[in-house]
Parts: C-alpha cells; sequence; structure tokens
C-alpha cells in the first residue's frame, strides 16, 4: 500500500475508532484526540485530573479498540522498582528464571504516577525512553508499540513525590482533564446505571499501530513549519534574546529541544488524521498546548498574578 491509500485509510478508521470509543466514553473527545496522537506518534503521555473522571476506563477502552494489550499499575509510597520491571526466581531446576512484571505490555497506565518515590519513577523512565528494561544485567526489550499514560491528581500534594523535570520531560502530551458538562454527566449517570455491558471492537492490531508510527515520520514538513515549532519552543525560554516580554517576567524555565521534535511529531499525526499530507502551522498551534504545558515552568510572580501557563503559551502563537 502507497503513503497516500495508507493515509486516507487511517484518516477512514480513525473516525470508526472514535465511534468505538465513544461507545462507553461520553464526552472528553479532545482528550481522546490528544491520547491517540500520542500513540500514533510513538509518544507518551500524562493525564491531569481530578478522581472520577474516568480516566481509567478511558484508557482501557482505547486499548480494547486499538487491540493492544493492556496493563495497569498502581502507584504507591511502598512499590518497589521490581515490582513493576520484574524479578529473576529461582525455579525447581535451581535455575534463575526471570518473571516480567506490569510494565511488560502495549500500554501501561501508571496511575497516580506521583505517589511513588524516584526510585520506581526511574525504573519506568528506562522502559519509557529505550523501550527496553535492565535486570540484574540483562537487557529486555518490550513489545512494540509501548505507550505509557501516567495519571496525576492535581488536588493532592501531601505524601506525593512529583516527577522530575527529565522524566516530565519524556512524555510528549500533558493532557488537562476537566469535569464533563452538565448534559454530558446527565448521560453518564444514565449508561452507567443500568445493567447493559458494552462491548468495544478491536479496530487495528499493534503491526498496524507500528506501521501507522512509521506512517506520521514519513510525512513530509515544509522547513517554515519547522522553524515556526523550533522559534516557538524558543520564545518559551527567558532571557534567551528570542523570549516574548511575558515569558522574561513569568517564567523561570521553558521548554528544550524535546519539545520542538514533539511538536512537529504531534503535528504530523494531527495532519494526517485530517487527511492531509502536510502539516502546516495551524497544526503546530492546535497540539503546542500539550506538547508545552508541562514544559514551561512558570514563576512566583505568575502564581501571585494568576498567570496560568495555558494563558502564556496563547500569547505566544
Amino acid at each position: 500500500m502507497s503513503d497516500v491509500s495508507a493515509l486516507k485509510s487511517l484518516v477512514e478508521k480513525y473516525l470508526e475508532l472514535k465511534k468505538e470509543i465513544a461507545k462507553v466514553i461520553i464526552g472528553q473527545e479532545a482528550v481522546i484526540e490528544e491520547i491517540l496522537l500520542a500513540i500514533y506518534s510513538g509518544g507518551h503521555a500524562l493525564l491531569i485530573g481530578v478522581p472520577g473522571l474516568a480516566k481509567t476506563l478511558m484508557i482501557h477502552t482505547i486499548a480494547d479498540a486499538l487491540g493492544l494489550d493492556f496493563k495497569r499499575i498502581q502507584f504507591t509510597p511502598d512499590l518497589m522498582p521490581s515490582d513493576i520491571l520484574g524479578s529473576e526466581i529461582l525455579d525447581a531446576n535451581r535455575e534463575f528464571r526471570f518473571i516480567k512484571g506490569p510494565v511488560f505490555a502495549n500500554i501501561i497506565l501508571a496511575d497516580e504516577i506521583n505517589r511513588t518515590p524516584p526510585k520506581t519513577q526511574a525504573a519506568l523512565l528506562e522502559a519509557m525512553q529505550e523501550r527496553a528494561v535492565t535486570v540484574a544485567g540483562y537487557n529486555y526489550k518490550m513489545s512494540l508499540p509501548y505507550f505509557v499514560l501516567a495519571t496525576q491528581n492535581p488536588i493532592e500534594q501531601e505524601g506525593t513525590y512529583p516527577l522530575p523535570e527529565a522524566q516530565l520531560d519524556r512524555f510528549m502530551f500533558a493532557i488537562e482533564l476537566g469535569y464533563p458538562t452538565f448534559e454530558e454527566e446527565v448521560n453518564v449517570v444514565k449508561s452507567t446505571t443500568i445493567d447493559k455491558e458494552v462491548k468495544v471492537t478491536p479496530m487495528f492490531t499493534a503491526k498496524e499501530i507500528v506501521d501507522i508510527q512509521h506512517l506520521v515520520r514519513r510525512i513530509p514538513v515544509a522547513d517554515n513549519v519547522v522553524e515556526y515549532a523550533v522559534r516557538l519552543v524558543g520564545k518559551t525560554r527567558p532571557n534567551s534574546g528570542q523570549s516574548a516580554k511575558i515569558v522574561d517576567e513569568y517564567v523561570d524555565w521553558g521548554a528544550g529541544p524535546r519539545a520542538s521534535q514533539n511538536l512537529v511529531l504531534a503535528a504530523k499525526a494531527h495532519a494526517a488524521v485530517r487527511g492531509k499530507f502536510s502539516p502546516d502551522i495551524e497544526n503546530i498551534q492546535a497540539v503546542a498546548n500539550g506538547v508545552l504545558r508541562h514544559r514551561v515552568i512558570k514563576n512566583y510572580k505568575a502564581e501571585a498574578e494568576n498567570v496560568s501557563v495555558e494563558d502564556i503559551i496563547k500569547a505566544l502563537l
């Protein structure tokens, strides 16, 4: 199949996929789209939202609809790296055998990732970055595609271990999940308080998702679009010569080069699911919030004057 045919097929299947997910998840279209863009681009996503907004159900439904293996890890303060990576045991033949942990799946839900200490957070980092883990000197590869969706509760800060900036930077998107609208919440209550089970039909296979990730990377991008993305990221760095006045005033640290890479990749995926053969500046702007939200660090003045990261990003577009 040519890339043009593959792209047209992707658009059709993407629309069908969203309908399939909508059987279970009501509303939250923007959140679902950003999660799917991350998967199609080969990235990871951080989902920030209060309890009870169906974060776990959403990612479980997406995994089922994509036909991928799914595992959930509930992060707690006493969780050790071996609890998620796996460990070696002595079998009946008196030989050491590696038992794989829950980190070995296509889609990992790292639930409340900021509740576990840095040692365990770092164990997940190698899997995210290298698509492999090292245990007792042996390197074990992950099955592709490999996608980590981590959740964070923004209202509980006591007893938590905020993710270090280096690990935050590994997430392609930071997605904020808001409360449903009144109509959406009415539909949620109606659909979840009846005796009815909804089956989600898998729309893809693991190989097809990997092929889509390669297809997205093959999409050509005009130089002016790449330059716009790099210039946009440069504007987030205070006192750099490229920064805007609002950044110098309200930002401590800006985004690094990984943000530029992710902006272009996400824009390619955003264009692809809309049937466009090459992304433009509008596609960069459409994904800018999700890509830059967790990479722009506000200062005390921004907190005091109630200036949000979204306000700063909007001023830069």
